[in-house]
């Protein structure tokens, strides 16, 4: 098990298999209101070397007085099922609206990074009746706008076959490799990266068969434009970013947001952040958040 402070483990079953999920454990979060009669608020973490709920877990106990909150390991990552096999968009797809329509009944307000952010664009396209609004950190396919992320010579090299598990477990799945990976693809500032972050994105990346999605995602099996999908949104969201996420600046944000100003109520920049605000500077993260929400409510 992964170490979050302060949560009970629960599950949910998918199509794909179980995902195990957080929530904050009471009576740590006293309310005003009983959990049954709040609003959920979903938190779903990004891919990466690793990844898991961890990352969130610095934000979202922050809503528990207010909301019910529950953060999930998406399938393959954390301590959720892992398949045996090379990993689809669509099983994403499917597997995170599984996992809403089993856990929330009514529509539900998502808090979702980077590539997942980007999936749920697609599921709410797709299914809007489950969402009632997003807040989304950093949104990107990896391939918006035309750019193929799988020409890139880093998704070359991962998709020879051995070698590409070879690099998992000898160079990805190690303590450099993770450190490296938050210092030059996650992070602003790699001094906020503490010694707890890189042991639960080690735990996760050395789960048994961890490297069947992560290799899938580096290789960009799970890439797409998202610039193709974005204008057919209607669900109210806000765009939160990094300041200098990697590959996916805050300019595409912007290139992004004006495709559907009429779904996109919220763009803002997180400043002195990098693809993951919300472990560099959770409090700042917190604030941001609970701004959008304040924006989406208003404009619903």
């Amino acid at each position: 098990m992964l170490k979050i402070p302060y949560v009970d483990q629960k599950s949910a079953m998918t199509r794909l298999g179980q995902m195990v999920y957080y929530i904050p454990a009471l009576p740590e979060y006293p309310s005003s209101h009983p959990l049954s009669e709040r609003e959920t608020l979903l938190f779903l973490h990004g891919f990466g070397g690793g990844s898991s709920a961890y990352e969130w877990s610095k934000v979202f106990p922050a809503f528990a007085g207010d909301y019910r909150v529950i953060a999930p390991d998406l399938i393959g990552w954390g301590d959720s099922a892992h398949l045996d096999r090379n990993y689809t968009i669509d099983d994403y797809l499917n597997s995170i609206a599984d996992f809403i329509t089993a856990t929330c009944d009514e529509p539900v307000t998502v808090v979702a990074s980077a590539l997942t952010a980007a999936l749920v664009i697609r599921i709410a396209i797709a299914q809007p009746t489950l969402f009632k609004s997003l807040v989304l950190m950093t949104p990107a396919g990896l391939s918006d706008f035309g750019n193929d992320y799988t020409r890139s010579p880093f998704a070359q090299i991962v998709s020879t076959p051995i070698l590409d598990k070879l690099l998992y477990s000898g160079v990805i799945a190690t303590p450099f490799g993770i450190r490296n990976f938050l210092e030059n693809r996650q992070f602003a500032d790699p001094s906020r990266i503490s010694n707890d972050i890189v042991e639960a994105y080690l735990t996760s990346a050395q789960k048994p068969n961890a490297e069947y999605t992560a290799l899938s995602f580096v290789r960009g099996d799970l890439c797409f434009d998202l610039a193709d999908y974005i204008a057919q949104l209607t669900t109210p969201t806000a765009l939160l970013w990094g300041e200098t996420a990697s590959f996916t600046g805050p300019e595409l944000g912007r290139k992004l947001a004006q495709k559907n100003p009429t779904a996109i109520k919220l763009f803002e920049v997180i400043k002195s952040t990098g693809l993951t605000p919300q472990l560099e500077l959770p409090a700042v993260t917190i604030g941001m958040i609970q701004t959008s929400l304040k924006v989406l409510a208003q404009e619903g």
